[in-house]
């Protein structure tokens, strides 16, 4: 074909394997990504694509896997600023005595957006191109965002008590409201009502976000059933347990997303299956908290949507999802006592579109198809231990490390280019988590 016959195209990325999650399972050898205007404009065999398409830019992958960007489904960016100040203790002791005097003590906009700068940078270095971020100053992670070219679903923190960023209910509504606004038409910028607990916030202002969350059509993301213990305090207190105390509030709807839910029972799944509502497995924070265990596999049986999420890296205590993806996976045949349960092709799943579907963005992101934004990783298998390359998906959940991804793309715009950072200062970011480091170290 004459070169003035190929169509024009932004990108082409020809990688060795591509692994688009739709189909479950599928893994396409030699084939090529054509890119245009932000997003997938076809995936087909590579020599048929080079000889179709006139790129602005080709990029060869001899020795990866293409896949689509992880999608973090739940965080607190800005905490990582707090990685390993709060180690080996339990959640409550964790909550009440460390993390709340040091949130009370620097949490201000400047930490939020460099602690926010610096959990991105890390994400997008392990091949993660959406998170959900659920912290306070939300309007600073937006901006890193922002900055970064980076996708974020701002689940604003709602809670009954005073912040550095509100004072009551109202105003966090209120702010959680106006932020939507702000970013209603943004590319990357996505809004959700974050309610942090059913034990931090009452009635009212949940049956004020239920209203507001279908009014504005976004998610809501609250931290449910995380430990057995807030589960018996809450029969205690008035004899309901929190998933039931929220069923009578209207809020178990297709938008609610229960972060952490090692608590369930099977009437409990079959609600939430039934209502269409999301949760959220986050392994590493539960096991280093000792929360409990999510029963994914049960879960799945139930037809629930269960997305993947690494937690803040307060309680990781890092933000790597092939972490979470292979922690997921061998933890959810433990916890199954099943060794099929949970298999490698659905742990991608979860750190992917199942993410992305919890988030409401599934039909934007989350799966290599046409139509859907450019957002990819490209992972190495060069390393000896995801060599012989004998099953490439099976290599992405049980054998390979963040530190492998070697390209990251978001919206066709390259985020990492051989491991290097393309939109962020990684110097800048360094020095200023190490500012941070030397200022808790003289006032504690």
């Amino acid at each position: 074909m004459d070169q003035s016959e190929k169509a024009a195209i932004d990108l082409l990325i020809s990688s060795a394997w591509i692994v688009p999650v739709v189909p479950r399972g599928v893994v396409l050898e030699n084939h090529s990504v054509a890119i245009k205007d932000k997003k997938i404009l076809e995936i087909g065999p590579g020599q048929e694509m080079q000889q179709r398409y006139q790129a602005t830019e080709s990029v060869s992958l001899p020795h990866h896997v293409l896949m689509p960007g992880m999608v973090n489904a739940h965080g607190h960016s800005a905490m990582a600023l707090f990685r390993g100040i709060a180690d080996d203790i339990p959640l409550k002791q964790w909550l009440e005595d460390r993390i709340w005097p040091l949130e009370s003590n620097y949490v201000s906009s400047q930490f939020v957006h460099e602690g926010a700068l610096l959990a991105m940078a890390e994400m997008i270095a392990g091949g993660t191109t959406c998170f959900a971020d659920m912290y306070f100053f939300p309007d600073e992670v937006a901006r890193a965002a922002s900055d970064a070219h980076m996708r974020v679903q701002l689940a604003s923190p709602v809670l009954d008590f005073p912040t550095a960023w509100a004072q009551d209910a109202d105003e966090y509504i209120s702010k959680a409201t106006q932020l939507h606004d702000d970013y209603r038409n943004s590319e990357f910028i996505y809004s959700a009502f974050g309610p942090h607990a059913p034990y931090t916030v009452s009635d009212e202002p949940l049956q004020k976000i239920a209203i507001l969350a279908e009014e504005l059509d976004v998610p809501i993301h609250i931290h449910m059933h995380e430990t057995a213990q807030e589960v018996t305090e809450a029969i205690a207190a008035d004899g309901r347990r929190p998933l039931q105390r929220m069923a009578n509030l209207g809020l178990i709807t297709p938008r609610l997303v229960c972060i952490h839910a090692t608590q369930l029972t099977d009437g409990e799944m079959q609600a939430l299956a039934e209502q269409g509502a999301s949760v959220v497995h986050c392994p590493s924070s539960n096991l280093k908290l000792a929360s409990g265990f999510c029963e994914v596999e049960k879960l799945r049986r139930h037809k629930v949507n269960v997305a993947l999420g690494t937690d803040g890296a307060a309680s990781n205590n890092d933000l790597d999802m092939f972490g979470e993806m292979q922690l997921a996976a061998l933890l959810g045949k433990a916890v199954a006592e099943d060794a099929s349960a949970v298999p490698a092709s659905y742990a991608l799943e979860m750190a992917t579109i199942n993410s992305a579907r919890a988030m409401g963005l599934d039909s934007l992101i989350g799966s290599l198809e046409v139509g859907k934004y450019a957002d990819l990783a490209a992972i190495s298998m060069r390393p000896l231990h995801t060599t012989p390359i004998n099953n490439p998906l099976s290599h992405l959940v049980y054998a390979t490390g963040a530190h492998q991804v070697s390209h990251v793309w978001c919206s066709g715009k390259a985020l990492l280019v051989e491991g290097e950072l393309k939109t962020l200062d990684e110097a800048f970011i360094r020095e200023q988590a190490s500012y941070w480091q030397k200022k808790f170290s003289s006032e504690n």
